[in-house]
Order: C-alpha cells, then sequence, then structure tokens
C-alpha cells in the first residue's frame, strides 16, 4: 500500500493554526470534505465519534484521526503540520504536531487497519519524521513521504 495513492495534495496542510483537537479535526476535515463530497460537519462528526471511542493521539508528537463513511468508495488522507502543536489528548500527554486523517469507506476493515498500520510504521522512522516536521510546502511532505514509500 502507497499513501501517495491515497493523500491528496489539496489535503496537505503544512500551516496548521488550530490549537485544539476539535480545531485541528475541523481545520483538517475542510478539505477532505471536500474531496470526498460530503460536508464538512457530517466528516467532523464522525471524527470526533471516533475520538470519543478513544484519543487517536498516539503519542510522541502524532495524531491519526480516522473515520469511516458509507459515501465512499476508497481511502482518502490528509496531512497536516503544526509547527506550534496542538493539544491532542496524546498517550504521552505531549503536544502532536504531525497529523493523517483516514476515511475510508464503511465495510473496509482491512483496508483501514492497513492503513493505520503503514502509517505508524513509517512514522516510528526518526529520520522521515524530522523531515516531515522541516518541510515547508505539500511539494516537500509529497517527495518527503514518496521517497519513505519506496522503502517499504
Amino acid at each position: 500500500m502507497k499513501i501517495l495513492n491515497s493523500l491528496h495534495r489539496d489535503a496537505i496542510l503544512t500551516n496548521l493554526s488550530s490549537r485544539d483537537k476539535k480545531g485541528l479535526i475541523e481545520e483538517m476535515a475542510a478539505p477532505v470534505a471536500r474531496i470526498i463530497g460530503v460536508s464538512c460537519p457530517d466528516l467532523v462528526h464522525v471524527l470526533m465519534e471516533r475520538e470519543r471511542l478513544g484519543s487517536t493521539g498516539i503519542g510522541m508528537g502524532i495524531g491519526i484521526p480516522h473515520g469511516k463513511l458509507k459515501s465512499l468508495d476508497d481511502l482518502v488522507m490528509g496531512f497536516g503540520l503544526s509547527r506550534k502543536g496542538v493539544d491532542y489528548d496524546t498517550l504521552d500527554g505531549r503536544p502532536a504536531h504531525l497529523f493523517f486523517m483516514l476515511i475510508t469507506p464503511e465495510n473496509s476493515t482491512g483496508l483501514h487497519l492497513k492503513a493505520l498500520a503503514r502509517i505508524a510504521r513509517m512514522l516510528k522512522n526518526e529520520p522521515f519524521k524530522e523531515k516531515l516536521l522541516r518541510a515547508q510546502t505539500p511539494d516537500d511532505i509529497i517527495s518527503i513521504i514518496q521517497a519513505e514509500d519506496e522503502e517499504f
């Protein structure tokens, strides 16, 4: 599974301004909602419902908000970078800076889990994380992910 097959350039945000979880999810959901053709409030509702089950802030500066939609045919991803950090209720209690948003079709548990595992594996690579943190543009993010995608 290649991340860039599902990550949309228009959903790559390199200067997130939100400082809390709800704001971050709203900010990242806006371009993803346009791409998949759903209302932003509906997408935010799905993502916040998932957060109620347990935080998607995995720690080490990373958040992976995710959810499932009936109307979707395939996995869609967004990426966000917060330079200041977001209070995201992470497992280690530290602010999160890197975010991958995943939206999958409702009946695609295998795809959903495979995508989550792939991203988690990639983000264990400290040099990869550092490059993402230093990225300035969506094109930088795409290049960094493309180089890592080829490694796996």
